[in-house]
Parts: structure tokens; sequence; C-alpha cells
């Protein structure tokens, strides 16, 4: 049994990582903690609430985290929307369960001291929640298997040039657990979530296999056009699913052991996650981050679509 804690901040692409997570018989879904980021921390954790009620799980846990980065402004971006689900959101029936009255990172903490065995952390927001939490309480650490983090860019961003949304927003949070720490990290960044957007044939599998897969599509459209708009590609892009997958299934994405870096500068390159990748062996006293960079995407894409039809 695979045991996680989601961090997230949803986002149409939330939710649809949120209902892999759901749909996956191996995974004891914990908690979801919640984060400012695609919109704010009133509309993530609406959100959260609403989309573990679609999955059928209004038994785990949800609790609010940080309202705002580190040192930065609120930033948010238009891919998902004014209610951060496309403007569906007020069409999903509201959640009977409430949030927890812990905070998110007390709650990651109760979560990982009463677990018998290593839980895996799965960040698909900003990182503000995760790197509090490592600073505030680094005796948890023992408790985290690995981190998940669908974020950065290797080959460049896309809110800017250089920088992938989750880590600009909150760019020293991510370097405190990118560079600063030493838990065990796999990076699912745009180089490998860019190359597993999914089209009509997908989505209308999806659809077409129960209420949930409808609703989820129906979430999409604005994400959709939004996506196309920028890069001309009229695909979904599911970012934050790949990360869950992953988490689930181990290997699913090939990885690369890297020396990163990230800029906290208020320059053009703000945000970028820069890898050093002039080394082929570990550097002693510099930590190695795994990164996906490649993976069989048509065995992924099936492997995703699979526990989202067959496993509600």
């Amino acid at each position: 049994m695979r045991r996680l804690i989601i961090d997230t901040d949803p986002g149409v692409d939330d939710a649809f990582a949120i209902a892999l997570a759901a749909a996956s018989p191996e995974v004891e879904l914990l908690a979801l903690t919640t984060v400012a980021g695609n919109i704010g921390i009133e509309h993530t954790t609406r959100n959260a609430l609403n989309v573990l009620s679609l999955c059928g799980r209004e038994d785990v846990p949800v609790a609010v985290g940080a309202h705002r980065p580190f040192s930065r402004p609120v930033r948010g971006d238009d891919a998902h929307g004014n209610d951060g689900l496309g403007g569906y959101a007020s069409s999903i029936p509201s959640s009977k369960a409430t949030v927890d009255p812990r905070d998110a990172v007390t709650l990651m903490v109760d979560v990982l001291t009463a677990a018998e065995e290593p839980v895996t952390i799965v960040p698909i927001g900003p990182l503000t929640n995760v790197a509090l939490l490592l600073a505030a309480h680094p005796g948890i650490k023992s408790k985290i298997e690995r981190l998940v983090i669908m974020g950065g860019g290797i080959e460049g961003g896309n809110v800017t040039p250089s920088a992938e949304f989750n880590v600009w927003v909150d760019p020293e949070a991510a370097r405190r657990v990118l560079v600063e720490e030493d838990v065990p990290v796999t990076l699912v960044p745009l180089d490998v979530t860019m190359k597993c957007a999914v089209g009509d044939d997908w989505l209308g599998k999806l659809a077409a296999a129960h209420a949930v897969g409808r609703e989820l599509v129906a979430m999409t459209p604005h994400y959709r056009a939004f996506y196309k708009e920028m890069s001309g590609v009229d695909m979904l892009v599911i970012h934050d699913a790949i990360a869950v997958a992953e988490a689930v299934s181990p290997g699913i994405v090939s990885t690369v052991p890297m020396h990163l870096e990230v800029d906290c500068s208020d320059g053009p390159g703000s945000g970028a996650t820069i890898a050093d990748r002039r080394h082929q062996l570990a550097i002693p006293g510099r930590r190695v981050v795994d990164v996906a960079m490649n993976a069989d995407f048509d065995a992924l894409q099936a492997f995703i679509l699979d526990r989202l039809t067959e496993h509600f």
C-alpha cells in the first residue's frame, strides 16, 4: 500500500491528479493540504473539498495551508479561470465535509507521526507548505519516503521563458526543498508533462466512463483553450496527474540525477530551475535530485486513463 499526502492548489490538472490518487486501489490517501497558487487559498481549499467529494472521498482530511509565498506578492495566472476549475467550480456539488481545524503543516506532521511506515508527499502546487514543514520540523524527515514534485522546467518554462509556474510563484520555497534539504526527491518537470498531453479520444473515453469522468472533462475547455493560445497545440496538459502517476507507480517516468539551483532573483530568470549537467557523477556536498526527463508516454497515458475509467 502506498501512503500519500497531496499538497495542492486545484487547478484543473490538480483535479485530475486528485482523482487519479482516489481511483488507485493500491493508494491510501491520508490527507490533502492546500496552498495558494493557481488561485487564492479560499478557492483552492473549496475545490479540494469538492473534488474529493466528487470522487467519493469526503473521508480524506483537508487542511488549509499557506495563503501566500514566503517573500513574494501573490501571483496567479489565467490558465484555470477565475474559480480555479475553468469556470466550472460552481457546477460541482458542494462537499458536506469541512476543513480540518489544523493548519496544513500541523496536519502533515500529525499524519507523518502516526504513520507506521514512511509516507510519500506529492506537492503539485507551489512548495510553500512543504518548505515550511521541512524548516519547522526537521525531525519528521525520516517519516517521508520521498517527495514527488510537479514543478520546474529544465529546458524552459511556461509562465515565463525560463520559469515553470509552481516554482515561479515561490522560488525561495522551491530552493529550500530542491537545493537545501536532504529528503529524497523525484522532480516531474515540464520536460515530461508537456509531452504527455491528451486529446479528444482520451478525453472522450473518460467522459463516457462515468459521472466522475464527465465532470472532470467538463472542467477542461477554458484550460485547454489557454494552452492552445499559448502553445498552438490543442491538447490537454495534465501536469499534476503525471506526478501522482509516478507516486502511485514508481518508475513510470525515467529520471536522471541532477544538481539543481533555483533562481531567486528579481530578474528575467526569476523562478528558473537550473540544472548543472556538466558533471556525470555526484559532487560531494551537493544535493542530487532525480529529475524525470522521459517516459513511455503511450503507456503513461493508458495507465492514467485506465485508473480513471475503471476504478470509480
